[in-house]
């Protein structure tokens, strides 16, 4: 069964699709398959061998766990951009993010420690919905000076094709 395929079966079985809220907290953003996740993984991982990617870039909380398995299959260091910066992150790229979910902005943090000019970085996040979460990565590789070689999500909802997905949004209706 591809990845898209058991994604489309698990959204089914305990999901829900209402217009442009896709529910899925009981297997991919609350309660995780691990499974599945591995799926997923595995099919972005594949989009991308051969684009030479030195590290994975997602947004703290819910691109965590894909971020994980497509580093793992691709055997590279996965970096979450955090919501809130801790006292030991002296140097840090920032750049603010706007949740149409939470209905909240925030700044999203990254380490210069972490992220250097020679970096091929992957953007992976669970949703593309509007962009504002993307807009802020593209910000923080821009000053960190390195290369966005290009962007999965496990749904992406909006008209962009840019965006590698598992699936779009018209695949679920």
């Amino acid at each position: 069964m591809s990845a898209a395929e058991a994604l489309l079966a698990r959204i089914g079985q305990d999901g829900a699709v209402n217009g442009e809220i896709v529910k899925v907290d009981q297997f991919l953003n609350h309660m995780v398959d691990p499974v599945l996740i591995h799926l997923l993984g595995d099919d972005i991982a594949a989009r991308f061998s051969a684009q030479g990617v030195t590290k994975i870039l997602t947004a703290e909380t819910s691109g965590i766990m894909l971020a994980q398995a497509v580093a793992l299959k691709l055997e590279v260091p996965f970096i979450y951009a955090k919501k809130k910066r801790p006292i030991t992150m002296r140097e840090y790229y920032a750049a603010a993010s706007y949740s149409f979910t939470k209905q909240e902005s925030t700044t999203l943090y990254v380490s210069k420690e972490v992220l250097s000019p020679s970096d091929r970085v992957l953007f992976i996040d669970d949703f593309f919905a509007k962009g504002s979460t993307m807009k802020a990565i593209e910000e923080i590789i821009s000053q960190a000076k390195t290369t966005l070689v290009g962007a999965a999500v496990i749904i992406n909802k909006s008209t962009r094709r840019d965006i590698e997905s598992i699936l779009t949004l018209a695949d679920l209706q």
